[in-house]
């Protein structure tokens, strides 16, 4: 969501390219890939601020490379408030921590969020919160490992960049010289 605004301008470029030199859809336009049912994750410590990097405490975010237990430990930290689980028929727009550790187990899970607070509800929040961390170490500590593993082989990784920058190049490179066959250059 944050990088619309880029897609955006990337596809104004494509277009007025497109028909400046009545060339349909030689220039594809991006579309952006916004996940709908939960678009935004916000910080563990404040579920009225985006979740971050930047953030000063590491107990904000999950990480990729965080392993099991620092995942746990975080979302048995992350704020909630006193209340119980929501209902299903319950509004959360004054309760966002709950709204967003809810969306994050929506979006790891693949459950609406009415499912979700059907299944939790009235309980306290220490049975929902180990079984989203449950959910979301089972999914990011595989990450965090294979990360870890890929950092030790640096030859490796330069390979895959210098192949990766090989096969750019030589893509780019066709698309620029049928870019200047087009505008005459």
């Amino acid at each position: 969501e944050d990088q619309k605004q880029h897609l955006e301008l990337c596809r104004d470029i494509a277009q007025k390219f497109n028909n400046d030199f009545n060339a349909p859809d030689f220039l594809k336009a991006p579309e952006p890939l916004i996940q709908k049912n939960f678009a935004r994750i916000m910080s563990l410590k404040d579920g009225l601020k985006k979740m971050s990097k930047s953030d000063p405490s590491d107990l904000s975010r999950i990480n990729l490379n965080d392993n099991k237990d620092l995942i746990i430990n975080k979302i048995k930290k992350a704020k909630t408030d006193t209340l119980p689980m929501p209902s299903p028929n319950e509004d959360l727009k004054k309760r966002p921590e709950v709204q967003n550790l809810l969306g994050i187990y929506s979006s790891i899970s693949n459950e609406s969020i009415d499912k979700i607070k059907s299944e939790f509800e009235g309980k306290n929040f220490s049975i929902f919160k180990d079984k989203l961390s449950e959910l979301l170490a089972d999914k990011i500590d595989p990450i965090g490992k294979k990360i870890k593993d890929l950092l030790k082989d640096e030859k490796y990784l330069d390979q895959i960049l210098e192949n990766g920058a090989q096969k750019a190049d030589n893509l780019a490179s066709k698309k620029i010289n049928k870019i200047k066959d087009l505008i005459g250059f």
